[in-house]
This record gives structure tokens, sequence and C-alpha cells, in this order.
């Protein structure tokens, strides 16, 4: 093996570096952008902390308090508005403005910007996901002990969710439709996963369970309600989705605009 094969990764990170920055201050470049996607969340958590301030020694699903059972999915759906929506959106808008089509006309390697995407993705879910955690605590909920399990089910989850992001903007035509496609994979699987209620249907439970929204929400609720860490069966489930999303974006997706 040559001694230039070996030092390809090494001129590599400085790149990636230089990738996560990029999107970094592409989004805090962009203020309102940024504001309402830390905003909105923040101030769901908050309602439903007003909510059930009052319940919050009640069982609201399976001996969880209201807040143990929404901070989560709520962390959950942070993390897929960053990772999954914002994404598919940004790559088709990029896609069709030919910024993409620059891009890959660069000495940057495909899987430097695809990975300085990742990390850019995970590091606004983190803050969101801390965000939403310090609203719960300031509600009652107790802080989460098993960070460990919390920082493992993120990083996959951002990941997965990321690989369908790309796999979907993959599909996406134009950046107009782009919104429209996004959420009309998106919403009915928020709601059939029990994100913004409990869903007590077998069925649907078995269904979704399937899916990569539930498994996600449940990988987070365990360690967030302190009554378990890794949750492997979901954690399974997201792995097999984010393979399945990285094969499809491997295989379709494209750096130039689709003609008209």
């Amino acid at each position: 093996m040559s001694l230039a094969h070996h030092q390809a990764p090494r001129r590599n990170f400085p790149l990636l570096w230089h990738q996560v920055r990029y999107e970094q201050l592409s989004f805090w470049r962009n203020p309102q952008s940024a504001f309402f996607t830390f905003l909105f969340p923040v101030v769901i958590i908050a309602i439903f902390g007003a909510l059930f301030r009052d319940a919050s020694g009640s069982s609201y699903f399976y001996g969880l308090s209201a807040l143990q059972y929404y901070v989560p999915t709520i962390a959950a759906i942070s993390v897929l508005g960053a990772c999954y929506s914002q994404l598919a959106i940004v790559l088709s808008t990029r896609r069709q403005n030919g910024i993409l089509k620059r891009v890959r006309a660069t000495p940057l390697p495909a899987w430097t910007y695809f990975l300085g995407l990742l990390a850019h993705c995970i590091m606004v879910s983190a803050v969101d996901v801390a965000l939403i955690t310090g609203v719960g605590a300031a509600f009652g909920t107790p802080l989460p002990t098993h960070w460990a399990a919390i920082a493992v089910a993120l990083v996959l989850g951002a990941a997965s969710f990321c690989a369908l992001g790309v796999a979907v903007a993959s599909l996406i035509r134009n950046s107009e439709a782009a919104p429209a496609v996004v959420q009309l994979v998106l919403f009915p699987l928020v709601f059939i996963s029990g994100s913004y209620m409990p869903i007590h249907s077998d069925m649907l439970n078995r269904i979704s369970g399937a899916l990569p929204v539930r498994p996600f929400n449940l990988a987070l609720m365990g360690p967030f309600a302190q009554h378990s860490g890794f949750d492997w069966k979901d954690l399974g489930v997201l792995l097999a989705w984010g393979a399945a999303g990285t094969l499809i974006a491997v295989r379709r997706f494209r750096w130039d605009p689709r003609p008209e």
C-alpha cells in the first residue's frame, strides 16, 4: 500500500473540518432560520409543561408522567426536523441552484461533504435536545441519568434520519416540491408513532414499531424516564432504516439539477 494512500485520510480531515465549519456558519448566518429551529420545540415543550404541571406525579403512559413522555418525544421531533426535513429541503434547493454541481467539481470528496452535513445536523440536534431537557427540568421533570444511552440514540437517530433525508432528496424533482414531499412522508409517521399522544392500538404500534420514528421515540424515552438504558431492539430498527436510506442515497442521489 502506497504512502500516498496512507496520507489521503489525513489530507481529508482538514477538508472535513472546513465543511463542518461552512455548514455551521451558513446555519448561524441565517438567524431567523436558526432561531425558529430552536424556538419551535422549546415552545411546544413549554406549552406541554404549563398544561401538565399539576399532573406531574400522575401516570400518563405506562407509569410515566406526561412530561416524562413528552420531553423525549418532542426531542425526537426536533432531531427529525434538523436531520430529515431541513436536510432534504436544503439539498433539493442546493441542487436546483447549481450549488451541488459546483461542489462536485471541487476536490472535496463526496463522503467528506455528507459527513460534514451529518456532523452539523448532530450539533444542531444536540443543542435542541439540551434546550428541551432544560425546559422540561424547569417544569419539574427529573434530569436523565443514562446520558450514554441518550448520546448513542441521538447519534444513531441523527445518522439514520440524515440518510433518509438524503434518500428522499434524491427522489424530489425540484425545490418547490421539497416541503410537500417531506411533510407527506413525515406527518403521518409522527402521529401514528405517538409523538404527540400515546397510541393504544396494538396494530398501529406494531406497524409504527417497524418504521423509524416510534423506535427513535422509545430509544430516547427509556433513558429520559430513567427506567432503562440502551434499547437495542429499537436501535437496531434505526440502524436498519439508516442502512436502507444510505443504499437509496448512494444509488439515486443526483448532483446536477434534473432537466425540465
